[in-house]
């Protein structure tokens, strides 16, 4: 299967479609202009908020100017519809972007780091939807300024998913799990007055850099920048491994000593100037210093820096050796540190993982806000699929059942994917029985095949990923439901169209059948009964899930309450963890399951619902159709707030491990 680099088959059909959205362009930015500011002041009238009688008077100056450009600019725009919709019948369902990386963390060193045999191999998968959606119909879900979302959510992503993979355990009688987020430091946090605190015990934790609410830099980022030197043992090396740190351990490596924290001041006069230690994942950008200059820099790049201040130089000290060198442990003893009444880690956790392979999202409607996401994750996937979908009246599908008509699609299906590794093949689905405003964007299923190693024998070893957006409205469960059906046979026509069987080409080894995306129903809601009970279920496992209703203790709500997205106490990635910690601030933050019924409101029903809220974006993974004797089994899953406040949804991560017949018994 071919995958598609350009938009369109030839280079003048790519010619004739630029100049056609230069002609429709200019109105549809100014139809955009003109909405913005009543879906603006809808949202903070909807807060009580004061400002927006400043907004109703710039309405009042600024509406008549708008409307006469759009009258001006609609003779244009015509002529350049008549040129573009009959273009969109040749367009190419995606496009294809690859920023080759040859260094060793490039998708050519990737694949042949495993080989099908002896020990396992983990693969991490993230979904996310990102609202980037026009200006105004951005702003009826109360997230501003699109392009420069785009762009700050792309340099968080990377860096958070670049950073050091680094998992601190404590050994102690009431607390056997992995430290929360696997983010804790041993830096203790500072007071309102600037001085240092002592947290009773030998852990001392401390916020993640601090965001600024217009993305720039934060003045404690110098304290930070710059601080990469030293010794990280496994810094963007194999998925496989984490740099474990034990806290009185049976490892045989003795406590960090809690000696008294060194203040900003000092850890800048003892950074280190040198880049040895940063992270190979990448090339740098604006704005990212190996994930420890950039308003994300992670928990462990503050102790990065402790330990390059203590030494009083640039070379490392023995207590940031000990961080990074004490002991790579085997699985199975990382094993005999998990949840007790789990079989796999799970955290709400303020950064993307470590090592992140595969990254799927939903709502990625604006062209421009596209572009600009694709370059900032090109630093660290070398591989991207995005601008997904139809346009114009296009038929949705080929699958038998489709009728092969639809309506006009204003909108591509907003489906985005990246990856580390290399993509064979791709294939997107329109589903066809889009209803109401979800049926001007061509919502749909994005199929993938990615190659993640190969046998001694040359035999592919491969992955299926499938991304997907479904139908929004509540009442609209049985359309929901058919999407699901349609989702299941798409996805085993591709599998089977894409198979390898034959004496030239040697049978592959699937590792993962895994799909993603925004379902858009919960499994905690009456009202979503029927897809909860969907077939899927049995086919796939959700690791969140226990059955249809009835969700796991420590499952929580992925749908945000749009009307507190910027409070202060949830800000920051690190305020918003330590809300969504208690049940409280789950109560408070998080949109709970709706109801039907009239005067229902969702602010009045809160105090009465139990649950942690709506959890509709959703990570399942297949069983069947894998490699003879080969296992994939959760190993962790997360809940993310690393993007608080640029989206409303809260993304999630799994790492899935492989384990075949031929592991090694630790």
């Amino acid at each position: 299967m071919v995958l598609y680099t350009t938009p369109f088959p030839n280079s003048r059909l790519s010619a004739l479609h630029a100049v056609s959205w230069a002609l429709i362009s200019p109105c549809y930015c100014l139809a955009d202009r003109l909405l913005t500011p009543f879906t603006s002041i809808a949202s903070k009238c909807r807060q009580s908020d004061s400002r927006c009688y400043l907004q109703l008077l710039c309405i009042l100056l600024f509406t008549p100017i708008y409307l006469a450009l759009l009258v001006a600019a609609l003779p244009f725009a015509f002529l350049g519809f008549l040129l573009w919709s009959p273009l969109q019948s040749v367009r190419w369902p995606y496009i294809y972007s690859r920023l080759e990386d040859k260094g060793p963390a490039g998708g050519a060193t990737l694949l042949g780091e495993w080989r099908g045999t002896g020990t396992a191999r983990s693969f991490c998968f993230a979904t996310a939807n990102l609202c980037l959606l026009p200006e105004s119909l951005a702003r009826l879900n109360n997230v501003f300024h699109v392009q420069a979302r785009a762009k700050e959510i792309g340099q968080r992503i990377r860096n958070g998913a670049s950073r050091p993979q680094i998992k601190i355990y404590i050994d102690s009688p009431t607390n056997t799990s992995i430290s929360a987020a696997s983010f804790s430091s041993l830096v203790s946090p500072q007071g309102s007055d600037g001085v240092a605190r002592t947290v009773p015990g030998a852990i001392k934790r401390t916020a993640s850099v601090e965001y600024k609410g217009d993305g720039g830099r934060c003045p404690s980022d110098e304290a930070v920048n710059g601080l990469a030197s030293g010794d990280l043992t496994n810094g963007g090396g194999s998925p496989d491994e984490a740099c474990i740190v034990r806290i009185g351990g049976e490892e045989g490596g003795r406590p960090p000593e809690a000696d008294d924290p060194v203040a900003g001041g000092q850890a800048r006069n003892g950074a280190g100037g040198g880049q040895k230690g940063q992270v190979p994942n990448h090339s740098q950008r604006d704005g990212d210093s190996g994930s420890l200059g950039s308003p994300s820099a992670s928990r462990e790049s503050l102790v990065k820096a402790r330990g390059a201040a203590d030494s009083g130089g640039g070379e490392p000290a023995a207590n940031s050796k000990l961080l990074y060198k004490t002991s790579v442990v085997k699985k199975a003893a990382a094993r005999k540190r998990r949840h007790p009444d789990e079989a796999f880690d799970h955290e709400i956790s303020a950064f993307f993982p470590a090592n992140l392979d595969f990254l799927c999202l939903q709502e990625v409607f604006d062209k421009r806000a596209a572009a600009k996401l694709k370059d900032q994750l090109h630093g660290y996937f070398e591989y991207i699929l995005y601008d997904v979908g139809v346009y114009g009246c296009r038929g949705c599908c080929s699958c038998r059942n489709c009728c092969g008509c639809c309506s006009f699609k204003i909108l591509n299906s907003g489906l985005f994917f990246a990856s580390r590794y290399p993509i064979m093949d791709a294939a997107y689905h329109c589903y066809p029985n889009g209803r109401g405003e979800d049926a001007l964007a061509s919502k749909g299923a994005l199929f993938l095949k990615v190659q993640v190693g190969s046998t001694p024998q040359d035999q592919r070893i491969v992955g299926y990923i499938s991304c997907t957006h479904l139908q929004a409205p509540l009442e609209d469960s049985a359309i929901r439901c058919e999407q699901l059906d349609l989702l299941q046979d798409w996805l085993a026509d591709f599998r089977k169209s894409t198979s390898s069987s034959s004496t030239a080409n040697p049978e592959e080894l699937v590792a993962f059948d895994v799909i993603c995306g925004d379902f858009n129903f919960d499994n905690c809601s009456s009202d979503d009964k029927l897809e909860q009970q969907h077939s899927l279920f049995t086919r796939y496992k959700d690791p969140c899930r226990l059955g249809p209703g009835e969700e796991k203790a420590w499952a929580i709500g992925t749908l945000l309450d749009t009307n507190n997205l910027h409070d202060e106490d949830v800000c920051t990635p690190d305020n918003l963890q330590k809300v969504l910690e208690s049940e409280e601030g789950r109560r408070e933050y998080l949109a709970f399951p709706r109801s039907k019924s009239p005067g229902a409101g969702q602010k009045g029903r809160k105090d009465l619902l139990k649950g942690n809220g709506r959890r509709i974006d959703y990570i399942l993974h297949g069983e069947e159709g894998l490699g003879p004797d080969w296992k994939a089994e959760v190993e962790e899953f997360s809940f993310i707030t690393q993007l608080s406040g640029l989206t409303d949804h809260l993304p999630v991560a799994m790492r899935l491990m492989v384990s075949t017949g031929e592991e090694e018994v630790a």
